[in-house]
This record gives structure tokens, C-alpha cells and sequence, in this order.
């Protein structure tokens, strides 16, 4: 399994460096929209089995006009795109499946869960990439959440003692937690002198602080929501790592961060 995850970084690094860094803009979009449909499929998969394929098709559709309208505009579609993923559904139940509606409240607060914990973060990540340098700042984030999962994995594997949460994640430790949250502030003096685009100053060791602390959030988050319905990987797509929603649990939360520190720093 260690083995199996060094093996596809290996592979998918330079893929992911090209692609995010002298890429074509629409390939960067087009993979973040496929790690949105795949994620989402998960999470479909995890919490609502039972979901209609209809309903799946129409939310998938709506994923790709929403991530359509980020990349491209106009900006008020998105909000548009967003309230259909609430309004057709209702719709179908209401029409056409009768026999489920008593569940359908249920089933929508997961569909609309899923637009804002999937969909909506990495839809960040466009704007992100349109900001100066956006792509840099990518690059920043994956690399300080990598340095992240890395150390807490290390860490936690040489001194893990304590356990953090086990009642959700039995795996993780306080030691762990810790030694991620010290190599992502590495990873800012690493980063730095590699590409100079900021200042070493407080703002960008909170930055960092606060993408750490949210990916282990993000990370629990998910295993979280894996334990509630009795599943131990979210998918089978990256080997060694498990499904993609597996691998960007921790940058669904972090993604945010990044863009509220854009938008006040460059505003």
C-alpha cells in the first residue's frame, strides 16, 4: 500500500505540474470538472446509493454548466446553476417518483451537501487560477497540504501515541497532527525560495497555519462521513490512495482559506 502511493505521485506529479503550471488554462479546467464528477459520484456513492440515475445524470449536467460559467461567465449564472440543483430534483421526486417521496427532503439536503462540500471549493480553485499568479498560489496550496499529509503520516507512524479522534479515524494521532502542522510551515520556506511571490511576513505563516489545520479537518471531515455509512475508502480510482474524494478530502476545506486571502490581499 506505501509502496503503491509513492508510486502514482510519481506518476501523477508531472502530469498535475504541467497541467496546472505552463498548461493550457481549459486542461487545468477540465480536470479540476472530471475531479468534481468523480468526487461527487463518490460521495453519491457513500451517501444516497438509492438515488435515481436521473437525478444523477441532472445533477452531473449541472455540475458542468456551473464549472461552465465559472471558467467562462457570466458570473450571475452560477447563482442560477446553483438553485437549479435544488429546484429539478424536487421536481423529479415530485413527478416522477412518488413512491420516495417521504424521503425526498432527506435525499436533497445530501444533494445540496454535496454542491457546497465538492463542487463549490473546487470551483475556488478557478478563480484562484485567474487571480495574478494564480497558478503559483495553486501550486503554494498543493504543496503545503502535501507537505502536510506527509509529515502527519511520518510523524504519526514514528512518535503517534495519542490518539486524535478515534471514534472517527483510529489511524490518527496527535503526534501526527502536529508533525503535519510543523511541515507545512517547512513548507513555506521551501516554496519561498523556489518562487519568491510573497514576503515571509505573519499573513502568509497564517496562511499556511490555517491550510494545515483545515486540511486535517477536511481530512477527518471525511472519514467521518465514511464511518456513518460503514465505508472504509471513498472509491477504488487511485491506487494506494483510494478514490479521488479520498485524496482531496483535506483540500476541499483548505481551498477556501486560499481564496479569502486572495481576494483581501489583492483587493
Amino acid at each position: 500500500m506505501h509502496l503503491k502511493r509513492w508510486l502514482t505521485g510519481i506518476i501523477a506529479i508531472p502530469a498535475l505540474i504541467y497541467i496546472v503550471g505552463p498548461g493550457p488554462r481549459w486542461l487545468l479546467y477540465a480536470l479540476i470538472l472530471l475531479f468534481s464528477i468523480i468526487g461527487l459520484l463518490e460521495y453519491f456513492k457513500i451517501t444516497s446509493p438509492g438515488l435515481p440515475i436521473p437525478i444523477k445524470i441532472v445533477c452531473l449536467t449541472l455540475t458542468f454548466f456551473l464549472f461552465y460559467f465559472i471558467a467562462r461567465g457570466p458570473f450571475f449564472m452560477i447563482l442560477a446553476v446553483a438553485s437549479l440543483w435544488v429546484i429539478i430534483p424536487v421536481s423529479l421526486w415530485l413527478f416522477f417518483y412518488p413512491a420516495q417521496r417521504g424521503h425526498a427532503q432527506e435525499e436533497m439536503g445530501k444533494i445540496v451537501f454535496g454542491l457546497l462540500y465538492i463542487c463549490l471549493p473546487l470551483g475556488l480553485l478557478i478563480f484562484i487560477d485567474k487571480h495574478p499568479r494564480g497558478n503559483i498560489w495553486i501550486f503554494f496550496l498543493l504543496f503545503v497540504i502535501f507537505m502536510t499529509d506527509t509529515g502527519a503520516f511520518y510523524f504519526g507512524r514514528i512518535f503517534g501515541k495519542h490518539k486524535l479522534y478515534p471514534s472517527v479515524s483510529p489511524g490518527k494521532t496527535w503526534e501526527g497532527a502536529i508533525g503535519g502542522f510543523l511541515s507545512s510551515l517547512l513548507a513555506v520556506l521551501i516554496f519561498s525560495y523556489f518562487f519568491p511571490v510573497y514576503r515571509l511576513n505573519v499573513f502568509i505563516w497564517i496562511l499556511a497555519a490555517s491550510l494545515s489545520i483545515l486540511s486535517q479537518v477536511g481530512d477527518l471531515a471525511e472519514s467521518l462521513l465514511k464511518r456513518n455509512h460503514g465505508v472504509k475508502d471513498s472509491g477504488k480510482i487511485l491506487p494506494g490512495h483510494g478514490g479521488v474524494l479520498d485524496r482531496i478530502d483535506g483540500l476541499l476545506f483548505a481551498i477556501p482559506a486560499l481564496y479569502i486571502f486572495l481576494s483581501w490581499s489583492i483587493s
